[in-house]
C-alpha cells in the first residue's frame, strides 16, 4: 500500500502511520496495546496477511492449519466499541467488523476478543461472538 493510503481499520488515518507500522519494519509484531493489535489484525484480514495473523495469535489457541481467506470477501469497516485492560497483561476489545460476501450477502462480526501480553508482546487469544 502507498504511504498515504487510508488504513483499513480507520480511513481517517494513513496505513503507514496506523497498522502498516505493525505489519512491517522494526516494530513488526510490537503493537503497544490490545486495541492496536486488534486493529492491525483486522487490517491484516483485509489485506490477506495470513502470516501476520498467525504470528499475533497466541500459541495455545492458534489453529494448526493456515489462515484461509474467503475468495471475494470484502471487508467494509471496523467499529471498536470498547477496549478494557484487566491488568498490565490482559485486555479485551469489543468490536464490530462488517463484510460482504461474493454472493452479495452482508455480515457483521460482533466479537469481544481476549488478549494476553507475553514477553512484552500482545497476542490474540480468543473471542466470544454475539
Amino acid at each position: 500500500m502507498s504511504e498515504e493510503a487510508p488504513c483499513p481499520c480507520d480511513p481517517a488515518r494513513s496505513y503507514a502511520r496506523c497498522c502498516g507500522r505493525w505489519h512491517a519494519g522494526v516494530q513488526h509484531l510490537q503493537a503497544p496495546d490490545a486495541e492496536s493489535l486488534m486493529r492491525s489484525r483486522y487490517s491484516a484480514f483485509v489485506l490477506g496477511l495470513g502470516d501476520y495473523l498467525r504470528d499475533t495469535w497466541h500459541a495455545d489457541t492458534r489453529p494448526a492449519e493456515a489462515i484461509a481467506f474467503e475468495p471475494g470477501l470484502r471487508w467494509l469497516g471496523l467499529e471498536v466499541r470498547r477496549h478494557q485492560a484487566q491488568d498490565a497483561d490482559h485486555a479485551t476489545v469489543e468490536f464490530v467488523a462488517r463484510c460482504k460476501h461474493s454472493s452479495g450477502r452482508a455480515t457483521r462480526l460482533h466479537e469481544t476478543s481476549r488478549f494476553l501480553r507475553q514477553g512484552g508482546r500482545w497476542f490474540y487469544v480468543d473471542g466470544d461472538t454475539g
